[in-house]
């Protein structure tokens, strides 16, 4: 009777055995898949821009003998070219200055905005959401030919400062909506007591609600930085003048009609790269934070 028990209990060891081990190799099978997808991801990724560094690097000459190997000798040629002789630290001045107060306008506007949105009721409330929310699905471009005309008349065409108004923007619908969904899980009491202790309405928004948005900031600085600085569109119809020139716009002077310098212009990607994967890099903690916080918020 014993000896019949034990081999009942054996048994079940046994097919509990089998079970797990096959379970855990099911999933170890689905890991290594995983990690074979993000590997051959990351590969279709990263090697246009190793493609585009190398590139940088080579002459005309190499970059026609050999457009996928390795330069022969690493020569920062291109990049001189590129900076004493093409000038173009003028042209990503001219991107830094629009870039910057684009997005500092964007996140002063859509946040004292989504401030007022979300936290008080009144009447015309939704109307003025829904109307912010217009913008992201209306694309601006349709309306060049006016916005070209209203700068003409306000004697801004051929300066900087159109290109910021236009980029403000078209980046304030998107950060309303971010910033409003960060908004709304904050408790009013913290509001209250803000009020409780004789804090102003924007000494509550100055002093307790924008520590708590930095993430919500991140997010909405990364997510316009990079249509911004890669814009052709608009520096292309509002800009004429060489001296306001931004980076894309200034790209198009290399392609020459009989020749064509591709190192300089690989190089001038390259450089043109840099910031925002600076940017990125530097606050991609808080930018997966803010999205991941962000998703779930109403």
């Amino acid at each position: 009777m014993n000896r019949n028990k034990d081999l009942k209990n054996y048994k079940h060891d046994l097919n509990y055995l089998n079970h797990s081990s096959s379970g855990r190799l099911r999933s170890n099978t689905g890991y290594v898949f995983t990690y074979i997808i993000l590997i051959i991801q990351s590969l279709v990724i990263i090697y246009p821009i190793f493609l585009t560094i190398t590139t940088s690097l080579k002459t005309n000459r190499q970059i026609f003998k050999n457009p996928f190997g390795m330069p022969t000798d690493f020569n920062l040629g291109n990049y001189i070219k590129l900076f004493e002789k093409a000038n173009y630290v003028k042209y990503f001045l001219n991107s830094l200055i629009v870039s910057v107060s684009a997005i500092l306008i964007i996140l002063i506007v859509s946040s004292l905005a989504s401030y007022a949105l979300s936290k008080y009721k009144f009447f015309g409330n939704k109307f003025l959401s829904l109307y912010f929310l217009a913008g992201l699905m209306i694309p601006i471009r349709l309306g060049t030919i006016n916005i070209m005309q209203i700068f003409q008349t306000m004697h801004l065409y051929n300066n900087l400062l159109s290109l910021i108004i236009i980029y403000s923007a078209m980046g304030i619908p998107a950060g309303i909506l971010i910033f409003s969904g960060f908004m709304k899980e904050i408790p009013d009491e913290l509001n209250d007591s803000g009020r409780v202790d004789g804090c102003s309405e924007f000494g509550i928004f100055r002093k307790i609600i924008v520590p708590l948005l930095g993430p919500a900031i991140v997010v909405v600085a990364v997510y316009n930085l990079i249509p911004i600085w890669n814009d052709f569109w608009f520096p292309m119809v509002l800009i004429n003048n060489e001296n306001l020139m931004t980076v894309p716009l200034a790209t198009a002077k290399l392609f020459g009609q009989y020749e064509t310098d591709y190192g300089i212009i690989f190089a001038l990607l390259t450089s043109a790269a840099v910031p925002p994967m600076v940017l990125f890099i530097t606050l991609s903690k808080y930018f997966v934070k803010g999205l991941t916080a962000g998703a779930v918020k109403g």
